[in-house]
């Protein structure tokens, strides 16, 4: 493993868990769309934390659904996650935008049973890429 590997897959782990906090804290303050987002967010950064750490050297896209299938190479535990998780990809355009709904807005559009789902299954990803950084020497 290159000495930086597991050092930039931490940096990105541990904005991940921030971005988890910052869901919660959303959430709590009933902003439930930027709490969707966020844990969008959470989960990708961990997705992508856990491919730097098996050192590949880019570890770009935004879907949740394809950086699981990229980490599963790697791990099987993430083809089981990738189902329970892929939802979180219809968080990272239209909590944010006007025109990625069809009418209304964001802050209109996402109530607390959303982001509460939204919240775990990011929660479930970080866990599973704590276990990977863990079990990685």
């Amino acid at each position: 493993m290159r000495p930086d590997a597991r050092e930039e897959g931490a940096r990105w782990v541990e904005q991940a868990r921030r971005d988890l906090d910052d869901a919660r804290f959303a959430r709590d303050g009933e902003r439930y769309n930027l709490a969707c987002f966020l844990a969008q967010q959470a989960a990708e950064k961990a997705l992508k934390g856990f491919l730097y750490l098996r050192e590949e050297e880019l570890a770009r896209g935004h879907s949740v659904a394809e950086l699981c299938e990229r980490a599963a190479r790697h791990d099987p535990v993430f083809a089981d996650l990738r189902p329970r998780v892929a939802g979180l990809d219809l968080y990272y355009i239209p909590t944010r935008y006007p025109n990625g709904l069809p009418g209304g807005l964001p802050d209109e559009a996402f109530d607390r049973e959303q982001a509460d789902r939204a919240i775990e299954r990011a929660a479930e990803v970080l866990e599973a890429v704590g276990t990977a950084f863990g079990s990685r020497g």
